[in-house]
């Protein structure tokens, strides 16, 4: 079954990103955390995000544009990795190794198959 990790940041651990001092440790945290997803076998797909964006709504046929992707929320969306996993305890395992688990979130999700086909 595949489970969709999604990782979620503060707004401090992002701002880690850019920063000159802080920068280094971050993403060395990200890529030992990558190479490991990718040395296991069960990557099948994920990308990190950028931070800026915006919130699409339809409301009575009229569009409603927000900046950001979640301007109300605590945490950032900051990537995600769909993995091949036998069961949810083994996506919990991978989601606890995250450097997103330490000071953001990550959640955790059983990806839906296709429908069957006509």
């Amino acid at each position: 079954m595949q489970y969709m990790l999604i990782m979620r940041e503060t707004p401090a651990a992002a701002a880690q990103r850019n920063d000159p001092a802080q920068a280094p440790a971050y993403w060395g945290a990200w890529m030992a955390y990558v190479q490991a997803v990718h040395q296991s076998g069960t990557f099948v797909s994920g990308a990190g995000l950028e931070l800026a964006g915006a919130t699409l709504r339809l409301r009575d046929g009229k569009r409603q544009v927000q900046d950001g992707p979640f301007a109300d929320a605590k945490e950032q969306l900051g990537g995600f990795f769909v993995m091949e996993l036998q069961t949810l305890d083994a996506a919990l395992e991978w989601a606890a190794r995250s450097p997103a688990a330490a000071w953001g979130s990550v959640e955790v999700r059983p990806v839906m198959p296709p429908p069957p086909q006509g």
